[in-house]
């Protein structure tokens, strides 16, 4: 596919990173789609006027962010587009189906387990009562995205576990009758464990974004806390920042 690509040497930004930014943009619209292959430095160099090492600095950035890889013997590819969440009351399962990643779940527990202090402070019952924990990975185009862990309230629905592998917990509240209303978030970031990098296909240590919620109905009650762990090089949370009056 032969992109409508261009640079202006009169502005202040540097060649490499219009050309990255202009890249980025056509994966984000889906004009460069997965599997895709960019066609190589010299031909992009050549077109755009530019010197191979400006080409492979743009095509590197874009590399290093996870939306393209270098493969031996078949060229830069895309590999997908990083998905970008916007800060409101929703799903990771329905983000990445707005951001037409093809979502997919594999449940890894789904068992009622004591409340430790954490969870019963979050979701206001007593410590060592029975809650129900699931713990999920996100997957799109076949990629691991996000391990998810989850704790509900006794009773709050019936967690099927096909049902969780084929959409979204907020989906399935919604459809036993519940209304969601808000939610207290925190994000973070820190170090992957061995047994998190292993299921995030991440090295150990690897960088990680963490998000916890707790979630509350339309009656106040907290009906879901979530602690998450995302791969950076996938996903990102967006800010909307307003000036105070």
């Amino acid at each position: 596919m032969r992109l409508e690509l261009s640079v202006d040497r009169s502005s202040p930004v540097p060649l490499y990173f219009q050309l990255s930014q202009q890249l980025e943009a056509a994966i984000e619209r889906g004009t460069l789609t997965p599997g895709s292959l960019l066609g190589n430095e010299i031909e992009l160099a050549a077109r755009l006027g530019l010197s191979r090492p400006t080409v492979r600095q743009a095509i590197q950035s874009l590399v290093d962010k996870g939306l393209l890889v270098r493969r031996r013997g078949v060229g830069t590819q895309v590999v997908h587009s990083q998905v970008k969440r916007p800060l409101e009351l929703s799903s990771l399962f329905d983000d990445l189906e707005a951001a037409g990643q093809r979502p997919a779940t594999r449940v890894l527990v789904n068992t009622v387990v004591p409340a430790t202090a954490e969870v019963a402070a979050a979701l206001a019952v007593s410590e060592g009562s029975e809650v129900h924990r699931v713990e999920r990975l996100r997957l799109a185009h076949g990629e691991p995205m996000a391990y998810l862990c989850n704790h509900l309230p006794p009773g709050l629905l019936d967690l099927d576990t096909a049902q969780l592998e084929a959409t979204g917990l907020y989906r399935m509240m919604r459809s036993a009758g519940l209304t969601l209303h808000s939610a207290r978030q925190s994000i973070g970031a820190r170090a992957a464990t061995a047994a998190e990098a292993e299921r995030l296909t991440e090295p150990e240590g690897a960088p990680l974004l963490t998000m916890r919620r707790t979630t509350f109905d339309d009656t106040g009650r907290a009906v879901e806390f979530g602690d998450h762990i995302y791969r950076p090089s996938r996903y990102a949370f967006e800010f909307q920042l307003l000036v105070r009056p």
